[in-house]
């Protein structure tokens, strides 16, 4: 089979998703940047299935230039289209995580940015925390307000949704998810004792610097 070891992997933290409880059931999928038959394209989460039933051919294969999946039974993740359009447009991304965490969705039904009240914002890329505007599921405008979300940022929230962070492999943007649901949570227990204290521009500015070499401390 094709792509084998990107297909258990996508298996692999499926299941993560469940047991970590990033995100609940059959809500959430995931992808990886992979090629077949000379196609670039990525390989996606089916629709509909549950994690713990996914066996390596049930993972779908789509083309980057395709709106429909390649030699597979089963039909992709009903969320392919801002997938495809975060490779299409973030060449850094080799892997994405999409949730419905409990913190992260709690947070994007008020459809704001998280302002830099914890220096830790700054792993998602950016300052702040953008927030997509709604869109239904699985369309073409939901896709252009993740990717709007996106711009110069590894993660968003989404309006009444859930998040999305990408990577450079799996384990770099799952790692990412959580971060940004415990930032969340985070946020939500400081919006109880009043409003936070916001660091300064200046401040931020220094931490970018700083978290560039973060994972390598």
């Amino acid at each position: 089979m094709k792509n084998l070891d990107q297909r258990n992997q996508i298996i692999e933290y499926s299941l993560k998703l469940n047991s970590t409880n990033l995100s609940p059931l059959r809500s959430g999928n995931i992808s990886l940047r992979g090629i077949e038959d000379d196609i670039e394209g990525y390989l996606i989460t089916p629709s509909g299935k549950k994690y713990e039933t996914l066996k390596p051919e049930d993972i779908v294969f789509m083309g980057l230039n395709e709106e429909k999946e390649k030699n597979s039974t089963n039909k992709p993740s009903s969320e392919w289209r801002f997938h495809r359009d975060i490779y299409v447009n973030k060449k850094e991304a080799h892997a994405i995580v999409h949730a419905h965490s409990l913190h992260a969705t709690a947070v994007s039904s008020h459809g704001k940015t998280i302002p830099p009240f914890h220096y830790m914002i700054a792993l998602a890329g950016g300052d702040d925390i953008k927030c997509a505007e709604y869109a239904t599921f699985g369309t073409e405008e939901l896709s252009k307000n993740v990717i709007k979300a996106l711009e110069n940022r590894s993660a968003c929230l989404m309006s009444n949704h859930g998040q999305v962070a990408f990577g450079k492999n799996l384990d770099d943007a799952f790692e990412l998810a959580q971060e940004i649901e415990n930032i969340c949570h985070q946020y939500t227990i400081a919006l109880k004792l009043g409003q936070p204290k916001i660091l300064s521009f200046e401040e931020m500015k220094k931490v970018l610097d700083k978290a560039k070499n973060y994972k390598k401390e």
